[in-house]
């Protein structure tokens, strides 16, 4: 059965040899904010940047995909330029080895990634980025500066990263009263080898206001920009959304300082979407899902290093979101796509669903995978949580369970198949991760609790958000025996990171031992629940 990709979408020219904007233009974009803006004297405006005589990256670098030989460099400039890395083992910059980079346009937004390969295996790199102008090489920016850390090839390097998601959304975007995104700042100073983005990196469809009144009468204040004020729709307005979040200076620092493994869920495109759903939204002029989905996704792979996509392609148009990012002998972390191939929202009732969350051809993929893999730990970074009822409108159901605790049906038909075939290929170490809910909890999935009993004990943890509304613990369904073990949520729902901590999550791979210990952590520094899981053992 073939996969049923969103569609492609329109297509935007790109021209190499553009001509540079005129050094006296304002910057475009979402951080050329009009002066007709309305903030009411209560919100932010991003600020408006003039050109200079040479090309600038002012959206900070980021790294991606980093493996022990390889990784993903990313930058945006501010008009046509050739992007250039240099890599180097210290920060002096001695020894500096250059490569080659694309010729950053109007097609993918003047952003663009170079692909490092070559690298030594668990090293500290530091890499610098310059924009040369095409028409004068010698005209080149400033070197924006960043560093990441190589995946380990010898097992007794341990390996420790964190994970989150849920950025900008439920109205609550960049609010500078209390300095940006602050959890971003509290998992830099962690200095984990890498983050990995759980989806919902960006609220396409969460516009801002300028200003909200809390329930204890303070008042929220958000920096706003044209693309975040209203729904996104077109190509642009996406764009604009990723832009956004670069606004922030925690973001920044983070970015140069720690690579990403980003991953997509539903609110990059539209809240709860599914492939060939037509709206009833009055919100939308667009109402084909397809189109605004691949309008997505082409933005996602021009701000996102991501090794499967392309910038100016996305999923389904030459490019995936799921694959595998192998970080040494320790880890394999397989990215899943639970949004680009599943089917209808329903209620689930199905008794026989072969397209599922994944798509047939995903989970054959995940199969395969998973059977090839050698890593003492095998991370399932899931856009989606597997035993808690996330529900869309009254009768229908956004991600896997659907509240009847009995043999599976609809979509957990899919992970039934693919639990049963962990369990039977004796498959060891596996673990999921996920954001979506908006609390941070852990379940312990056991046979016996559950209705369907052919696999092997296995742990969930969730976190986030990361910088967004704050909600109640979601129901738990009892197809697959889910105990919760640990949870923190808030009492009501859409509660402000001004009254409530955000979360993030934090894996530390002791390189000795080899056992894996998760923790749930808040913005503040705190430790909420901690877990150690040993390798090799099933039933822990």
């Amino acid at each position: 059965m073939t996969m049923n990709p969103i569609g492609s979408g329109p297509a935007v020219s790109s021209s190499a040899s553009a001509p540079a904007p005129g050094r006296r233009a304002l910057l475009r974009g979402s951080l050329a904010v009009s002066a007709g803006l309305a903030l009411g004297g209560a919100g932010f405006a991003a600020p408006a940047f003039a050109l200079s005589g040479r090309p600038e990256a002012r959206w900070g670098v980021q790294a991606g995909d980093v493996t022990a030989r390889s990784g993903l460099v990313w930058v945006r400039s501010d008009r046509p330029a050739r992007m250039i890395v240099e890599t180097s083992a210290t920060e002096s910059f001695r020894r500096a080895r250059r490569h080659a980079g694309p010729l950053l346009g109007p097609g993918t937004d003047f952003t663009g990634t170079t692909a490092l390969h070559g690298l030594p295996a668990g090293e500290q790199i530091h890499y610098r980025v310059i924009l040369a102008d095409p028409h004068d090489p010698r005209r080149t920016s400033e070197a924006v500066t960043g560093t990441f850390r190589t995946a380990p090839e010898r097992r007794r390097d341990g390996v420790r990263f964190l994970w989150s998601g849920d950025i900008a959304g439920q109205g609550w975007g960049i609010n500078p009263d209390i300095g940006g995104f602050r959890a971003f700042e509290a998992m830099r100073r962690l200095d984990p080898d890498f983050f990995l983005c759980s989806g919902d990196a960006v609220y396409a469809d969460g516009p801002l206001q300028p200003s909200v009144t809390l329930p204890d009468g303070r008042v929220w204040r958000n920096m706003v920009t044209p693309e975040k004020a209203k729904v996104a729709e077109t190509l642009d307005e996406y764009r604009g959304t990723f832009r956004y979040n670069l606004l922030d200076g925690n973001v920044r620092a983070f970015n140069a300082q720690v690579p990403t493994v980003a991953q997509w869920d539903d609110h990059e495109v539209r809240n709860n979407w599914y492939p060939g759903q037509i709206l009833d939204d009055p919100r939308y002029t667009e109402k084909d899902v397809d189109v605004l989905a691949a309008r997505a996704s082409r933005a996602f792979s021009e701000y996102y290093p991501v090794s499967t996509l392309r910038p100016g392609t996305g999923v389904g148009s030459g490019g995936r979101m799921h694959r595998v990012v192998r970080y040494g002998p320790l880890l394999d972390v397989f990215v899943l796509d639970m949004r680009s191939y599943r089917n209808a929202n329903s209620p689930g009732r199905q008794a026989d669903d072969t397209t599922g969350i994944l798509g047939a051809e995903q989970l054959a993929w995940l199969k395969r995978e998973l059977a090839a893999s050698r890593a003492v730990w095998k991370v399932l970074a899931a856009d989606l949580p597997i035993g808690l009822v996330v529900p869309d409108g009254a009768a229908a159901f956004e991600a896997i369970a659907q509240g009847d605790p009995g043999a599976p049906l609809g979509r957990e038909l899919q992970i039934a198949e693919l639990l049963r075939f962990v369990k039977h290929r004796r498959i060891t170490g596996t673990v999921w991760l996920t954001a979506d809910v908006h609390h941070t909890s852990a379940q312990h999935y056991a046979p016996e609790r559950a209705a369907f009993q052919d696999f092997a004990p296995f742990w969930e943890f969730v976190s986030g958000p990361l910088a967004a509304g704050g909600f109640p613990a979601n129901k738990l369904d009892g197809t697959f025996g889910p105990e919760r073990v640990f949870v923190r949520a808030p009492e009501r729902a859409n509660v402000s990171p001004m009254e409530s901590p955000q979360y993030f999550g934090e894996v530390d791979i002791d390189g000795g031992s080899g056992e894996l210990t998760v923790r749930l952590r808040a913005d503040d520094d705190a430790v909420l629940f901690t877990k150690v899981l040993w390798p090799g053992l099933v039933g822990q």
